[in-house]
């Protein structure tokens, strides 16, 4: 049985690039193409894919709705795997992607889908339950790791750095508040000085909230 597929890309020559070499593959089936994070969640909830092979960003914030999406899935399809397609090999995307686990997950960068053994491969072992990860990225990350003193964490206070922590459990500031005894005023306040220490202070709110997030998972290996 061909192995169905949802491919979730918003720039048009690449998704219409990968479609035909995904459609090329005899143990392939291509069910439909997405350009945005919303008709990428109305797809998967309609064709019930095997495998979705997305871009890490899309419509509408052009942030993080690959990851998003991988994590609604493990919700909706728990055994469905996921190719993450992105430009970057920056340790904190990577992370994100696979801290919920690597079991059917693959993180490739944008340059190999030239490659369509690479890719289909990648396909097939998500869909196996296997995991493939891209050598620039577990370069990255393991830089990343080799590097703690430039953290800009190091910049944190105690009391912040336990707001942070506080924040990594997926609690908002009225959560953060009661789990320390604090006024939500306090925690908004220290919370916007780690955005600014951390220099996220121009970054859209939820963008910046997640990316200090990452950054303290990242120091703490998870």
């Amino acid at each position: 049985m061909a192995i169905r597929v949802v491919l979730a890309e918003d720039n048009y020559l690449v998704r219409e690039g990968v479609a035909k070499l995904i459609a090329g593959e005899d143990d392939l089936e291509l069910r439909t193409t997405c350009e945005d994070y919303q008709s990428l969640l109305d797809a998967i909830d309609a064709e019930a894919p095997d495998v979705v092979v997305t871009d890490i960003r899309m419509p509408p914030t052009g942030t993080d709705e690959g990851i998003r999406a991988a994590n609604e899935l493990r919700q909706r399809l728990p055994d469905a795997g996921v190719v993450l397609l992105s430009q970057y090999s920056e340790p904190a995307y990577a992370l994100s992607f696979l801290e919920q686990g690597s079991r059917g997950r693959a993180y490739l960068l944008k340059e190999r889908v030239s490659d369509i053994d690479q890719l289909a491969e990648a396909i097939r072992e998500v869909a196996r339950g296997g995991s493939v990860i891209d050598p620039e990225v577990v370069d990255a990350l393991v830089t990343a790791r080799s590097k703690p003193a430039d953290s800009p964490l190091r910049l944190l206070t105690p009391r912040e750095t336990e707001i942070l922590a506080e924040m990594a459990t997926g609690k908002n500031n009225a959560a953060v508040a009661a789990a320390l005894v604090l006024s939500e005023r306090a925690v908004e306040k220290h919370i916007n000085s780690i955005f600014s220490k951390l220099g996220l202070s121009q970054e859209p709110d939820v963008h910046r909230r997640v990316k200090a997030v990452l950054l303290f998972l990242s120091a703490q290996g998870t």
